[in-house]
C-alpha cells in the first residue's frame, strides 16, 4: 500500500513526508531564533504542542479534498471482498482476497431478469447487486438494483440512499419519479418516465418512484413496469423514510412526531402501529 489511511481520508508517502519535514522546519526555525537558556520547560511543551497542531491543519488541508468522494478510488486493481479474517489487507469492513486467488466468479451474477413476487403493501420489489452478492464489487464504488412493480399503483416509497446518486432507467411500463431538494426550498423535481427514459436522484436526496401504467392502453391489462438503476456506491445503503419515522426500534416518542408533523397524538400511534 502507498498511502497511509487515516480518519480523514487517504495520505500518500509524499504528502505524509511533506508534513513531517514541515514541522521538523518549524522546529529549527524556532529553536534557532530562541536561545535555549531563555526557554523554560513549559514553553517547550507548548511549543512542541503548537507544532502538532500545525501539522494537523496541514495534513487536514492535504486530505480534505479526498472526503468528498462517496467511496475512495481504489488503490488497487480490485479487492475481492472476503470475511476471512486471514486476508493481507481490511479494507471498507471486508477482507480482500489474494489477487491471484480471483476468479471470474468474484466478478459475476445472474438473476436480474428473475421476475421476483411483488405481493406486499407497496406492491414493488428491489433486487439489489451489491458487494454482498458479488464480492468483485468491493472498493469498484458502484452497484446496481432491478425494481419490479406489481401494477398500477404500485410504488417504491420515498427513501433515500446516503451515500450514492441513482440513475435509473425504464425497461417496461410508465412511473411517475421525483426527488425533493434539501431545506429551505423543499421543492419536488418530478417526470413521467416511458421505457428507455432515464433519470438521476442526487445522492442524499428524498426520491420515489410510482406506477401510473394505464390499463386501457396496457396490453391484456398488464400494468407491470421494470426499472435498472445504477449507484455510485458498493453499498449505498437505504432509509425508507416512513420506516424510519414511524417504525424506529425504540419508537420515537408519539408527542414528538404529532408536533413534527402536526398531527393529533392518537393518528401518530395509530401510524406506528402499522410499522
Amino acid at each position: 500500500m502507498n498511502r497511509f489511511v487515516n480518519g480523514l481520508g487517504y495520505l500518500s508517502k509524499d504528502e505524509f513526508g511533506w508534513a513531517v519535514g514541515f514541522n521538523a522546519v518549524c522546529l529549527v526555525y524556532f529553536l534557532s531564533h530562541t536561545t535555549v537558556s531563555n526557554l523554560t520547560v513549559t514553553a517547550i511543551f507548548i511549543l512542541i504542542a503548537t507544532l502538532q497542531i500545525f501539522v494537523a491543519i496541514f495534513i487536514l488541508a492535504l486530505a480534505s479534498p479526498l472526503t468528498f468522494a462517496s467511496d475512495p478510488s481504489p488503490l488497487q486493481d480490485f479487492c475481492v471482498a472476503i470475511n476471512d479474517p486471514k486476508g493481507s489487507v481490511f479494507v471498507n469492513r471486508k477482507f480482500c482476497k489474494d489477487a491471484k486467488l480471483a476468479k471470474a466468479d468474484d466478478f459475476y451474477f445472474s438473476g436480474l431478469h428473475i421476475r421476483k413476487t411483488t405481493s406486499n403493501t407497496f406492491g414493488s420489489i428491489v433486487t439489489p447487486l451489491n458487494v454482498a452478492q458479488m464480492p468483485g464489487l468491493h472498493t469498484l464504488g458502484i452497484s446496481m438494483v432491478r425494481i419490479e412493480y406489481a401494477s398500477n399503483g404500485s410504488l417504491n416509497p420515498p427513501h433515500t440512499h446516503p451515500r450514492a446518486s441513482e440513475i435509473l432507467v425504464v425497461l417496461e411500463g410508465t412511473l411517475h419519479i421525483g426527488f425533493v431538494t434539501s431545506n429551505p426550498d423543499n421543492r419536488l423535481i418530478s417526470k413521467v418516465l416511458y421505457p428507455g427514459d432515464v433519470f438521476v436522484f442526487p445522492v442524499g436526496l428524498i426520491h420515489f418512484q410510482y406506477n401510473i401504467g394505464n390499463v386501457e392502453k396496457s396490453i391484456k391489462g398488464n400494468t407491470y413496469a421494470v426499472a435498472f438503476a445504477g449507484l455510485s456506491s458498493e453499498n449505498p445503503w437505504v432509509i425508507t423514510i416512513a420506516n424510519a419515522v414511524f417504525g424506529s426500534n425504540p419508537s420515537i416518542n408519539a408527542d414528538i412526531l404529532a408536533k413534527a408533523f402536526n398531527l393529533d397524538r392518537k393518528m401518530v400511534k395509530n401510524l406506528q402501529s402499522k410499522f
